[in-house]
């Protein structure tokens, strides 16, 4: 499969790490509109996951890694890329601002197979999680989303729960800070994201709640969301508050995500009852990581804690899709 990243910030540049070693899977092509030294510069040495062993140049219109070759392209708008003439399969819309179907396409007129999006996208994209819903992928899809972190996180979650039944559900996502957030005061459309992202808690606005209810429609008015932002460079933990139908003990609702994670979510699900801080989670590959001594009940309601690597988990979950795709190429 010949794989291309349209858009090289957090995202794009972890999954061209992640793509340098994958059997049967061949990154053939980046684009981005960064001066191309700088991003040679930012692929071999990145804040939070360490230096690559490997020297990264740019010359010629590639990316030489170590002895690979990648053709690098600066290309403000799709249209102008060579997918065709490089034989992309599929490209990984990595920018944040292709994300409707109809954006999207211009991959497809280029001359790609498919676009994965990396992001949530509009309505008219199919939002399919893996380990939730990919069996829903069909041969003639040519634009998917696999949703964002949160929504990887959280789905299953939920979905595990309303194995009991759910009356409603409040989550807060505490959230490493993002380049959506600004590092020193500035305006901002939602005035919160415009603070100073390492030197404040800070609540902002999502989607993940409209998002949940889509994936399903049980929930429809019974779930609300809001992320919370703290100053550290990676890692997540949601915070469930959930109100069961019926009673449920502590005991049982470790027991359904402990079993979960053993069966069949394995590598998506995780379980452990170790005492963990967001640092330990760095690098993991799960969509989340349950800690069950911090499950409690009270009455009917549930609190549960669970971790995420907000970009090496999901870019985990993009590769199991470029897998899953892979048998309809």
């Amino acid at each position: 499969m010949r794989i291309a990243i349209n858009g090289m910030g957090r995202i794009g540049r972890l999954l061209t790490r992640k793509l340098l070693d994958q059997e049967g899977l061949e990154l053939v092509a980046v684009n981005d509109i960064m001066d191309p030294d700088n991003l040679a510069y930012l692929l071999r040495y990145d804040s939070v996951y360490g230096t690559l062993p490997e020297p990264v140049r740019y010359a010629d219109g590639q990316l030489h890694i170590g002895e690979r070759k990648i053709a690098a392209f600066r290309e403000g708008h799709p249209s102008a890329l060579p997918w065709a003439a490089l034989g992309v399969d599929i490209v990984l819309e990595c920018s944040g601002r292709f994300t409707s179907g109809g954006a999207a396409s211009v991959h497809l007129a280029a001359g790609a197979g498919k676009v994965l999006l990396s992001t949530t996208g509009t309505p008219d994209v199919p939002l399919l999680i893996y380990g939730f819903n990919q069996h829903q992928l069909s041969a003639d899809t040519t634009i998917a989303s696999p949703g964002g972190c949160m929504t990887n996180c959280s789905t299953h979650i939920l979905y595990l729960l309303n194995q009991i039944g759910i009356e409603s559900a409040q989550v807060n996502i505490l959230h490493s800070y993002t380049s959506r957030q600004e590092l020193v005061d500035a305006p901002n459309k939602q005035f919160r994201r415009g603070r100073a992202a390492a030197e404040s808690i800070i609540p902002v606005e999502i989607d993940l709640a409209p998002s949940l209810e889509r994936l399903m429609p049980v929930l429809k008015d019974r779930i609300a969301a809001v992320s919370t932002r703290v100053p550290v460079a990676n890692g997540a933990m949601a915070d469930f508050t959930v109100a069961l139908t019926a009673p449920a003990s502590a005991a049982k609702i470790n027991a359904l995500f402990r079993e979960a994670s053993e069966g069949e979510y394995k590598g998506i699900v995780g379980y452990t009852e170790e005492p963990l801080v967001s640092l330990d989670i760095k690098g993991d590959t799960h969509s989340c990581v349950i800690e069950g001594p911090l499950t409690t009940v009270v009455g009917r309601q549930v609190k549960l804690i669970a971790w995420f690597d907000n970009e090496y988990g999901y870019t985990s979950r993009m590769i199991d899709w470029l897998y899953y795709w892979k048998r309809y190429l």
